[in-house]
């Protein structure tokens, strides 16, 4: 009767008391989370004895029993087994292949993301359709052809007169091709890198110019976009920039490599260049110079530089710094004939404010500070990545593959590019980018030093017009009308050569003066 007016709680209670009474372990009785036939009834049985006699029997636990599978489950379970390794690393791959070198992704929700998109559409059909054509000789109305092209929402090509979501407008197609050729662009290497699964990054916001920036996530182009004035400009400089650029292929001239632009239904006409990056995907730049020649403006304050240690510093911080660079006899005759050439045409042309972009790599430092970003290992894989890589570069080839039959290049001359290499066709077709990417300095033995050299003539589209004339009147009344930028081209010319011979650690046998006009 006892028993029967109490609840099961009061019995193991009461069993419990009794057991420690005696000297007997007590035995801690929980139900189990999940039940299951085989817990059940052993649960039952414990209780069972440990109720009617009032004591724990001890003895050997109850063995659970073995499942017994067979050997084709076992080898169902090990091939899922693997089947979701081989899953889980090849989503490590594809986010690894998603990352950007530098800056802020673009991805879908970004306020840029649908102009990214239009853009990178268009390239990938005008490029494609122009580079599976055969070559041929350019014509005089290839400098002023202009392409059009109209989309829908899903990126297909409409046909004239239809309903569109965007318009893109492709220039001088084929004497962009012929400029890629000469600068060693594979087609198939350019639309992966630029059009592959539509990644671009955006670095910062417009300077002054309102430009904004925009890099493939291989660090290899720049998409940037223009003022109407500069695209006009460039239309009207294009032959005598391809006639340069085919007789000097040294030079250091910026390289453009498309000229296009976008329209979206009743918004504005966007222009944008696609050119090459002065800097390499696969070193560090430890700094960054742009040299003018003038002094007015051209300092960039300590503040900032501790803000943004990498922040691209100018004329006065190089002299302050006291940089100089270090060429030996044979590589300094090479710089300077080449600055030469390269200025005399942007005199010729009635250009001024361009600048000579530096970027400096320490070789005994190399990438261990990972100055751009830390996906930079993407390019140095440690020993734990190198399969991953691997596997990854297989399908970056099959891609790239897959590309050059859709294009079907039937130019026997052209780049053979069997993958996407640390150091790019274009960076080893040029002396100043024939140095792992750049130019290494040498001593006055010519034997090489430790420190690396990105050089490269930005800036190059801004003619000297009634705006920069305003501008040059109204600064020279209140400043040195010799060290503002300016100045009419022929000054900017023969000022921006002497301050670049002064750069030169060693200028004993170079001329101080020049007369580019």
């Amino acid at each position: 009767m006892f028993y029967k007016r109490h609840s099961t709680h009061d019995a193991l209670l009461q069993s419990k008391r009794r057991d420690t009474s005696i000297g007997i372990p007590a035995i801690e009785h929980r139900l189990p989370l999940e039940e299951t036939s085989l817990t059940r009834t052993e649960s039952t049985s414990t209780l069972t004895r440990h109720n009617t006699t009032g004591h724990t029997l001890l003895g050997k636990p109850k063995k659970k029993p073995v499942l017994e599978v067979s050997e084709e489950f076992q080898k169902e379970l090990s091939a899922r087994q693997k089947a979701f390794k081989r899953l889980s690393r090849r989503r490590r791959d594809d986010e690894e292949d998603d990352r950007v070198m530098i800056g802020t992704r673009i991805a879908e929700g970004h306020q840029n993301y649908v102009m990214m998109y239009n853009m990178l559409t268009g390239i990938r059909i005008a490029v494609g359709r122009v580079s599976a054509k055969m070559d041929r000789p350019l014509l005089p109305e290839d400098f002023t052809a202009a392409h059009k092209l109209s989309f829908d929402v899903t990126g297909d090509e409409l046909t004239p007169g239809a309903k569109y979501d965007f318009k893109f407008k492709d220039y001088a197609p084929w004497v962009f091709r012929h400029l890629r050729q000469q600068f060693g662009i594979d087609p198939a290497d350019y639309l992966i890198s630029l059009t592959n699964k539509y990644i671009l990054s955006e670095l910062g916001s417009p300077g002054k110019s309102g430009s904004f920036f925009y890099y493939s996530k291989d660090y290899r182009f720049i998409i940037k976009t223009i003022h109407h004035t500069e695209h006009k400009f460039m239309r009207k400089i294009l032959k005598e920039y391809h006639d340069h650029v085919m007789n000097n292929p040294n030079t250091l001239l910026c390289r453009y490599y498309g000229l296009h632009r976008v329209k979206l239904p009743r918004s504005r006409k966007i222009h944008f260049v696609v050119m090459g990056n002065v800097f390499p995907p696969n070193k560090d730049v430890h700094e960054t110079y742009d040299l003018k020649g003038s002094t007015i403006g051209r300092l960039l304050p300590e503040e900032e530089l501790k803000k943004n240690p990498m922040a691209v510093m100018k004329d006065l911080n190089w002299e302050a710094r006291k940089r100089k660079l270090k060429l030996g006899p044979r590589k300094r005759e090479l710089f300077i004939k080449q600055l030469v050439r390269d200025v005399r045409l942007l005199v010729h042309l009635n250009i001024m404010d361009y600048s000579l972009l530096i970027g400096i790599h320490d070789m005994l430092r190399g990438n261990k500070d990972n100055v751009r970003d830390s996906t930079l290992h993407a390019f140095q894989p440690d020993t734990r990545t190198v399969e991953r890589h691997d596997t990854l570069m297989k399908r970056r080839q099959s891609k790239a593959q897959v590309v050059r039959k859709a294009i079907a290049i039937t130019n026997p001359d052209k780049v053979d590019v069997s993958q996407l290499p640390e150091d790019p066709e274009e960076r080893r077709n040029c002396v100043f980018y024939a140095d792992e990417g750049g130019f290494q300095a040498t001593d006055e033995s010519n034997r090489p030093a430790g420190i690396l050299y990105f050089m490269g003539i930005i800036d190059i589209l801004t003619p000297y017009d009634t705006k920069k004339k305003t501008e040059h009147l109204f600064k020279s009344l209140t400043q040195d009308k010799n060290a503002i930028s300016a100045v009419k081209p022929s000054i900017y010319g023969d000022r921006f050569m002497g301050y670049m011979a002064k750069t030169l650690e060693h200028n004993q046998d170079i001329p101080h003066e020049y007369h580019m006009s």
